[in-house]
């Protein structure tokens, strides 16, 4: 879901000043975004029967921000497609992208892709040429964003780094993109800021910490770490209750 709202005339910066790209306005379609952190769809199952209950209101009004994008967890299309015990579903005859565009309009209408994928030793032989082929349907539909998750990540010289294997597809589709997979503040930062995305989905960081905007917004000034100053980068970092945090990412109205 998207919550619609002017745009802020002053940029997101960190404590040196410099913008902050994954805290800059983005039009998404008829949506006036204030940043470009996204809530991933995130299996939570607490969908009794397969209905969502009123403790997911609470959920994603915790997480919801003024101008933010929370896609909500997926939506099983048949009584025997339920991958996982009380997650939500429901079956219509308009299941599939084109029937749903046509009812509800093309602009309102999001899809996610995941052809690396290899859950359960469950993969496709060509992933490439399977995603290739569906983003350009996908932009002839106009649908609003394709939303992809990046293939696992690698290790490389000891660490865990992103592949960064959606940059064709991102090219080729003709609307939002939203790339998504182990990204952290740093690498969405640097993704936004190159146009590899245009917006950047968070899972388990979300999940666990529901005003993930605000906290990037908060500094984190390496600079500091090693010097001898008694205050500056020891004791002057802002909890999240200070009043030094900027309360416009607080929360949406209630």
């Amino acid at each position: 879901m998207a919550m619609e709202t002017t745009t802020t005339t002053e940029l997101p910066a960190d404590n040196n000043n410099s913008v902050i790209p994954l805290l800059t306005p983005y039009k998404m379609g008829e949506f006036q975004l204030q940043h470009r952190v996204v809530l991933a769809p995130l299996t939570r199952q607490r969908s009794y029967g397969n209905v969502p209950q009123p403790h997911a209101a609470v959920y994603y009004s915790q997480r919801a921000t003024r101008g933010g994008h929370l896609i909500t967890e997926a939506t099983g299309v048949s009584n025997t497609a339920q991958g996982y015990t009380d997650t939500p579903g429901v079956w219509t005859p308009q299941q599939v992208v084109r029937a749903v565009a046509a009812e509800v309009g093309a602009g309102r209408v999001g899809v996610r892709l995941s052809p690396f994928t290899d859950y359960m030793d469950c993969h496709d032989s060509d992933p490439e040429a399977l995603a290739g082929y569906l983003v350009d349907r996908l932009s002839d539909v106009g649908v609003l964003y394709c939303h992809m998750i990046e293939p696992r990540m690698a290790i490389v010289d000891g660490r865990r780094q992103i592949p960064h294997r959606l940059r064709p597809f991102r090219e080729a589709f003709r609307g939002t993109f939203i790339a998504a997979g182990g990204y952290d503040r740093a690498e969405g930062n640097k993704v936004v800021e190159e146009g590899y995305t245009d917006l950047v989905s968070y899972g388990r960081l979300f999940l666990a910490n529901p005003d993930l905007p605000r906290r990037f917004r908060l500094p984190d000034n390496r600079t500091t770490f090693y010097t001898s100053d008694p205050v500056v980068g020891y004791t002057d970092y802002p909890f999240l209750d200070d009043d030094a945090a900027d309360s416009d990412d607080a929360g949406a109205d209630k």
